[in-house]
């Protein structure tokens, strides 16, 4: 009887390490593969910067759309551990920080991230390339004022001209009564 309750506690103690190890191991070390892609902004324009963030990629890697060339993805460094030297392990996330293609087309990518170690993913859409428009009357664009501009300029200051003349001439006829 003693021999197996014995066996018991044993076995219930071994149970009890063997699942808390993993948790342990989790918390100390590493994850064991990349999670949690991360794209800002969700819609970007071409020529613009999208930074992505990925949980699970410790060590950095690379990613890569057909909107944007492969690019970097770096560590974060972990300043919340406060008990290790300048050598100690970062966080368990990467981020890297992308330039849209002048090329790419309108619409919705993917990004797949490549960690060292710890394996590859894929977020399908990612985020959306929108086309760069060109806003305003049809769609003109210059450089510097327009004599469109300058007439309307010129008719507001020849306003304010008058509107201060007539205040001017009311205030002074004000004051000799």
């Amino acid at each position: 009887m003693r021999t197996t309750r014995a066996l018991a506690v044993s076995a219930t103690a071994l149970a009890t390490l063997g699942l808390t190890a993993p948790m342990a191991a989790a918390r100390d070390g590493f994850s064991t593969s990349p999670s949690n892609i991360v794209a800002t902004p969700s819609v970007i324009a071409r020529g613009g910067q999208l930074t992505v963030t990925v949980d699970g990629c410790p060590r950095g890697g690379t990613m890569t759309s057909p909107a944007f060339p492969r690019t970097p993805l770096e560590p974060i460094k972990d300043h919340h551990d406060r008990g290790h030297d300048a050598m100690s392990r970062g966080s368990e996330t990467a981020r890297g920080v992308a330039t849209i293609n002048q090329t790419a087309a309108p619409g919705t990518y993917d990004i797949t991230v490549n960690c060292v170690g710890t394996g590859t993913l894929t977020k399908p859409q990612a985020f959306t390339v929108i086309g760069g428009v060109r806003g305003g009357l049809g769609g003109s664009s210059s450089n510097g004022a327009t004599p469109t501009d300058m007439a309307i300029g010129g008719g507001l200051l020849g306003l304010a001209l008058v509107g201060g003349g007539v205040f001017w001439m009311r205030r002074r006829s004000e004051n000799k009564v």
